[in-house]
């Protein structure tokens, strides 16, 4: 591991910016995400070997490889691979269009207004874990968005605004447990009290599920979303010509076996088997504090719960033999090889940068001159800017609130305020960010183009920035 996490003056300055700038402006503009990430990682190593393009090259590899050497990396990337198999499981056995018939038969979800009330609703209430939040919405609003010709994109923007902006919203989860930790290790008195009271003052979070809430009541899109919509009422066409979703077409439309009843409760069972099995595991990797579980142990073990679950729910009745069974999990998880491979590439660019000592450098800059009724609004744009280039909001809060803390004890602004500059800050980019976990899952989940959905989601997300900046610069005064 490189000193340079532990000491900013070992960075390598504005090179270290480089490699993840050229890896988002080349996918946002050539729509190849998996080319623009590998070529940001090379760009980083070959920096760090002295521009050796052949030493950055073997250190590229490398660096991909070692992805596999963190455990928490596999069980994510494994977790999210299985994720196929539980959308093939819900589908072939006729579970999904069951759900689908039960909705629309029971009046639940008339029009895309209730459709997209739906997606958020259910995106608010699971606050355990962002990436269960993203799958579980998916799995049940992607076919009634289908059917109701809401675009992928749109679907996309809604889960990704009600994953991580929610999350940090609530202490009792591992987002929660992360922070606190951070503030305790920094000296923080009564580090509960300074997370509650950053909650009202995180502009961010709030602002991204009021816009999204709103855009949806009023159906009133602007940017690319209101092209992506119209699309799809004028020229029925869920996707872009071109687009390449993170799912394979053989997973998102697997037909329901044939002669199958179709029941809702063959995808309710299996769904609430993994939802409900997250916090029971945290609880026990926690040793019996739930905010001490570990997350990716957590989502791993609540899809595996999920997939016996569901196979033995369909063998009881008749629907599925043994080989179906596996032939079914092989067609899923083979279907998810580029979300596996995308979250692989994320992984590999964000040890890069940690190598290159990005976030210490930029924090270091922004650390030179804070005029005090500034400090809020300082400390979030380069939150924003950290966890953008990064796309990690929890490398951004490991970095940015050993920074917030001295200035808070330093200045006396009110700690809840900083906190929360620090903390919207980096979900930020983690809500919007090309190369974040949680927008790839969203994309996944949806069955969206990646870019398409960065492209759509970012106008929504730099306005919510816009609201929650003009209100940090407003009580960075007052308070």
């Amino acid at each position: 591991m490189s000193p340079i996490k532990e000491n900013f003056m070992e960075t390598y300055g504005w090179l270290s910016i480089l490699p993840p700038l050229l890896a988002i402006l080349l996918a946002i503009k050539t729509k190849q995400v998996y080319l623009s990430l590998t070529l940001g990682i090379w760009l980083g190593w070959t920096i760090i070997h002295g521009w050796n393009p052949l030493a950055g090259i073997i250190s590229t590899i490398n660096s991909l490889l070692n992805v596999f050497t963190d455990l928490d990396n596999t069980r994510v990337i494994i977790f999210s691979a299985m994720i196929g198999a539980v959308i093939t499981f819900t589908q072939y056995s006729g579970g999904m269009k069951g759900f689908v018939a039960w909705v629309t038969g029971k009046g639940l979800v008339r029009n895309r207004k209730s459709a997209g009330l739906l997606a958020w609703f259910l995106g608010v209430i699971i606050f355990i874990e962002s990436s269960i939040c993203v799958l579980v919405s998916g799995a049940v609003c992607r076919p009634i968005f289908d059917k109701l010709k809401i675009s992928r994109e749109k679907l996309a923007y809604i889960l990704d605004s009600t994953s991580a902006p929610k999350c940090i919203l609530i202490p009792l989860n591992a987002w929660g447990a992360f922070v606190l930790g951070l503030l305790a290790s920094q000296g923080m008195d009564q580090p509960v009290l300074v997370f509650v009271s950053s909650i009202p003052f995180n502009f961010y979070a709030i602002a991204a599920l009021v816009i999204v809430l709103g855009i949806i009541l009023t159906n009133k899109d602007f940017g690319p979303m209101k092209t992506a919509e119209r699309r799809v009422r004028e020229e029925n066409k869920l996707l872009r010509d071109g687009a390449e979703p993170l799912i394979s077409d053989d997973v998102i439309m697997l037909k329901e076996k044939s002669g199958v009843p179709v029941r809702a409760v063959n995808m309710i069972l299996p769904v609430a088997v993994m939802v409900l099995m997250m916090p029971i595991v945290l609880f026990i990797t926690g040793k019996g504090n739930l905010m001490e579980g570990s997350g990716s142990v957590s989502v791993l073990w609540s899809v595996i719960t999920c997939l016996a679950v569901a196979a033995a729910a369909y063998k009881i009745q008749g629907i599925m033999t043994i080989r179906e069974t596996t032939d079914v999990f092989m067609k899923g998880v083979g279907g998810l090889v580029p979300l596996a491979s995308l979250m692989i590439l994320a992984f590999s660019i964000g040890d890069t940068c940690e190598a290159l000592g990005t976030g210490p450098f930029v924090a270091q800059v922004a650390k030179a001159s804070l005029p005090s009724g500034t400090i809020p609004a300082v400390l979030f744009l380069v939150s924003c800017f950290i966890a953008f280039s990064t796309g990690t909001s929890w490398g951004t809060f490991a970095i940015m609130i050993p920074i917030a803390v001295p200035i808070i004890n330093l200045i006396h602004i009110h700690p809840g305020l900083a906190v929360s500059a620090v903390l919207g800050g980096g979900v930020f980019g983690d809500h919007c960010s090309p190369i974040s976990d949680t927008t790839i899952i969203s994309s996944m989940a949806s069955a969206s183009d990646h870019i398409d959905h960065v492209r759509t989601q970012i106008p929504y997300a730099f306005t919510a920035a816009g609201v929650a900046l003009v209100f940090y610069l407003i009580f960075g005064f007052i308070l």
